[in-house]
């Protein structure tokens, strides 16, 4: 077996690699990084409209150090012509099977490090989650998985059709087997594929468990038991040089937002959550200790007037917002206007609001009354479109799941939104109930490595973050 494998690998490197090592579109190699050099990645481009897209994501992998192969639907042709592949990539562009087996030479065992679908398709989602290989990517995906080789999907497709219940069927399969999706973009009634950037970011974390997986200490498996995280161990908090870290972040210009919005029913009645706001409030007082340049957008709070002191003796800018688009409104117009170093986004944001607003009063009486939600927009998604160099704390909060759960969650974050970190806790954990004084996190980064802190005070919790943000800064 294992000579077997060897001849597939060097068949790859004689037939592929040798032959167009040289090609010129290879001289972008490692311009932006090292994170995937020796890493080989194969990027299906199925026919949607949006394939052109699948250009800047071959570009960005090689980037970064990546030997990327190209396999496409032949319909893809319709749109862009193989040869635009093969200038991307500097390598032969699959685009249909002969008896040279492309797909088993591609993506058989210790062939390719990653498969990625950019984008995906219906059509090629449905023939792939039912056994169905009569294209070159059905047939690579079939080989892949078989071969244990990661995979992830990016669907892009009209709004109507990814909503179909037996599309949506076909994905939750294929995740419950272990394939990674990455969420569209909902906009213009369409499902758009997901930014090459947290694509890459996913392709980060999926080629690293590859390598992390053999370490055995400190690892944290998911529900899938194929995804891991590297614990880094702390005592109450993390060492540093606390002169440097203040001279460090002295006159930085940070915003937090902070405390829960809500959504208006009628002109009375709304829904919200139980968020007290003492996280904001916690991480805006020790900003103002490290002599940051602080501004505020604060929802409602069950300490209102503790912030308005902190605005009269500190001079912090303070911005109220009650409703998530007011607060997200808010953001982006401070954002459009002024350079901010980081951005820690603690408010407790509604995540569903009526699909209707009443503005009258809706009159009592009524034996029963239906309230239709629909998700509100995700600020956290839209930060780093407007300040693309900002350093981004997100948070995440879940109710009674596991540490595994909770990473795998965090983690999704960071790649949808492309956040720096993601600060996750469990609000359903004893002496850290959501509203309660205290706070117990997971504190998780891009590349997958994550702090677990004890319950602690709000106040610590907030010292901690900050630590955690200068750290990564300076690295």
């Amino acid at each position: 077996m294992e000579e077997d494998k060897s001849h597939i690998k060097e068949s790859i490197d004689s037939n592929d690699e040798a032959k167009h090592a040289l090609h010129p579109s290879k001289d972008i190699k490692c311009t932006l990084g090292k994170e995937l050099v020796g890493k080989r990645v194969v990027i299906c481009v199925t026919a949607s409209v949006a394939c052109y897209k699948a250009i800047d994501l071959i570009r960005k992998m090689m980037r970064h150090g990546a030997e990327v192969f190209v396999v496409t639907s032949k319909a893809v042709e319709k749109f862009i012509n193989r040869e635009y592949f093969l200038w991307a990539s500097g390598n032969p562009v699959i685009t249909e099977l002969s008896g040279d087996l492309e797909h088993v030479r591609i993506a058989n065992y210790e062939t390719s490090d990653l498969i990625i679908v950019y984008p995906g398709t219906a059509n090629t989602i449905g023939k792939f989650a039912n056994g169905i290989d009569d294209t070159p990517v059905t047939s690579v995906l079939s080989i892949a998985l078989g071969a244990g080789v990661p995979i992830i999907i990016a669907p892009a497709m009209h709004d109507a059709m990814y909503q179909n219940k037996i599309i949506k069927q076909n994905i939750q399969y294929l995740e419950n087997i272990g394939i990674v999706f990455m969420n569209p973009i909902f906009e213009e009634e369409k499902a758009k594929v997901a930014t090459v950037e947290s694509v890459y970011l996913q392709s980060i974390g999926l080629v690293k468990n590859q390598i992390s997986k053999y370490v055995k200490n400190h690892e944290v498996r998911n529900e899938h038991n194929d995804i891991f995280f590297c614990k880094h161990s702390i005592d109450d908090s993390l060492p540093l040089d606390t002169n440097q870290m203040l001279s460090f972040m002295k006159n930085k210009k940070i915003l937090i937002s902070a405390g829960s919005t809500v959504e208006h029913i009628d002109p009375i009645r709304v829904i919200s959550n139980t968020s007290s706001g003492k996280m904001g409030y916690c991480l805006t007082r020790k900003a103002i200790e490290l002599g940051l340049d602080v501004t505020v957008v604060k929802g409602l709070t069950m300490i209102d007037t503790e912030y308005l002191k902190l605005k009269d003796h500190f001079n912090v800018e303070l911005i109220e917002a009650k409703t998530t688009e007011q607060m997200r409104s808010s953001i982006v117009q401070i954002l459009s206007s002024n350079l901010y170093d980081i951005i820690i986004l603690a408010a407790a944001v509604s995540d569903f609001k009526p699909e209707h607003y009443s503005s009258d009063k809706i009159t009592s009486g009524y034996d029963s009354f239906v309230l239709r939600l629909v998700p509100t927009s995700k600020i956290v998604d839209q930060i780093k479109y407007v300040q693309s160099k900002t350093f981004l704390v997100a948070f995440k909060a879940e109710y009674r799941v596991s540490n595994q759960i909770l990473l795998e969650r965090a983690y999704k974050k960071i790649s949808d939104s492309n956040a720096d970190l993601v600060v996750a806790n469990d609000v359903g954990t004893e002496g850290a109930f959501i509203g309660s004084d205290s706070n117990k996190i997971l504190i998780v980064d891009k590349y997958k490595n994550y702090y677990e802190f004890p319950i602690q005070n709000k106040e610590i919790v907030a010292e901690n973050i900050l630590k955690l943000v200068y750290l990564n800064l300076t690295r």
